[in-house]
């Protein structure tokens, strides 16, 4: 049978849910080859640090590099890199930054106490990481705003070393990746990709210090090394493919819509475009601005393939029903571009990232706007959120209970204490109010 261009479903149909749920799903099975190749390179980095990371390196990127010295980029190449830019060009990066930085710093966590009336002090101490490494992909999927946005919001949390990782396949450094470091505020930079550079992050090798967490995007052995690291060193998420999910009352111009969807689907076969809309000729004119426009994008071949495997039109009964079918799917984006788009909002429960209204396109979040562009994907934005300041911080609880708190808390430890059967625990608070 052959393929559709894009699907079309009818919430009103009998079979909706099924059809939904096949179309949202896919294949995030384990390859058993990813896998055994990943625990091999973990292994290899963890017992033979230095030696293994630029053997992998070597291997993998056909560098030509004779020890990892030759793989470290200098703060003056960085500058170089910087300087090499046009004025346009750099300008742009630096206003993309400040308003990353602006938006950033409303975000930060504070430590605060109280003391209670007895002098019990209790409280949050807000710390930022020490170390944190950052993957940057390289060779045909170099994204130098995954930069910015990972490395800013770790700067403005306080913390104290950045190490960025980016392979540079035949020893090609991609000159805007360096810049966005420079302009970052990261501090080292190092040319090696892949799981040996998750591991030499998360393990720490004679050159590479380990870190605390590591954030940012990579291939399927990256993810894959990202997973099994995770415990030894924090990370941020495993995403998934790239999403957009559309509310649209067929108020906005049905090119501007499709162009929208557009801008995931070109990311790769597996990203996904939904349009959900209560007007079945709106949906008909996107289809066809759709049809119209492919013929024209460079990534066409991308575009057919992700729209017709998992690219949706969806008819709803009004835009009640279409905000619960988005917060069923939990969508990456999600534009409402509606007249009432304000008040559509307080109906959505789970989304990464929300655009409102026709002018708020989404590919400004991922380049300009200021929130981070690095958001939870396969409905994982049920339960977390978007890379943020926080990720970069951590809160230790205070406690500096008083000698008058100790009598009021101490009967009250002990007698749960007892309960749990835990005798060490009941006699450690009867001491500070029983005398022995």
């Amino acid at each position: 049978m052959k393929q559709p261009f894009i699907n079309r479903l009818n919430t009103q149909d009998h079979d909706f849910l099924p059809s939904l749920q096949t179309l949202l799903a896919f294949d995030a099975s384990e390859d058993k080859a990813i896998e055994e190749a990943v625990t091999h390179i973990l292994e290899a980095v963890k017992q033979r640090g230095d030696e293994a990371v630029l053997e992998f390196t070597q291997k993998f990127d056909r560098s030509q590099a004779t020890c990892m010295q030759d793989l470290e980029v200098t703060p003056a190449q960085m500058k170089r890199a910087l300087d090499s830019l046009d004025k346009t060009q750099r300008e742009d990066l630096e206003q993309a930054a400040d308003r990353i930085r602006r938006y950033h710093e409303k975000q930060k966590l504070t430590s605060w106490q109280y003391t209670e009336e007895d002098g019990t002090v209790l409280g949050q101490k807000v710390t930022p990481l020490d170390k944190v490494g950052l993957y940057v992909p390289g060779g045909k999927a170099a994204y130098p705003s995954s930069v910015m946005m990972n490395a800013i919001p770790a700067k403005v949390a306080g913390v104290g070393e950045i190490i960025m990782v980016s392979p540079t396949p035949n020893d090609q450094q991609n000159d805007l990746v360096l810049a966005c470091a420079a302009i970052s505020g990261v501090d080292r930079v190092i040319r090696i990709g892949g799981a040996q550079a998750i591991a030499a992050l998360a393990y720490g090798t004679e050159c590479i210090p380990q870190v605390d967490k590591i954030t940012g995007p990579g291939n399927a052995y990256v993810a894959s090394a990202k997973k099994r690291v995770f415990g030894t060193v924090g990370i941020d998420m495993v995403a998934g493919p790239s999403e957009i999910l559309i509310i649209c009352d067929g108020s906005t111009s049905a090119d501007w819509i499709a162009m929208d969807l557009f801008s995931q689907a070109e990311h790769d076969e597996l990203a996904q475009a939904i349009l959900l809309s209560p007007d079945e000729a709106f949906l008909d004119a996107v289809q066809a601005s759709m049809q119209r426009q492919i013929a024209n994008m460079p990534r066409e071949a991308i575009l057919r393939t992700s729209l017709s495997n998992r690219g949706i039109l969806i008819k709803v009964k009004d835009l009640d029903e279409a905000c619960d079918v988005a917060n069923r799917i939990a969508p990456e984006h999600l534009e409402i571009s509606t007249t009432n788009a304000s008040a559509l909002a307080e109906k959505i429960h789970h989304a990464g990232a929300l655009f409102l209204g026709a002018y708020s396109s989404e590919s400004f979040g991922d380049y300009c706007a200021g929130p981070n562009h690095t958001l939870p994907t396969a409905r994982t934005a049920r339960f977390s959120s978007p890379l943020g300041v926080y990720d970069f911080q951590k809160r230790s609880s205070i406690i500096q209970i008083s000698e008058q708190g100790a009598k009021t808390l101490g009967p009250l430890t002990a007698r749960l204490a007892y309960g749990e059967g835990l005798q060490a625990h009941a006699h450690s608070a009867e001491y500070r109010f029983k005398k022995v």
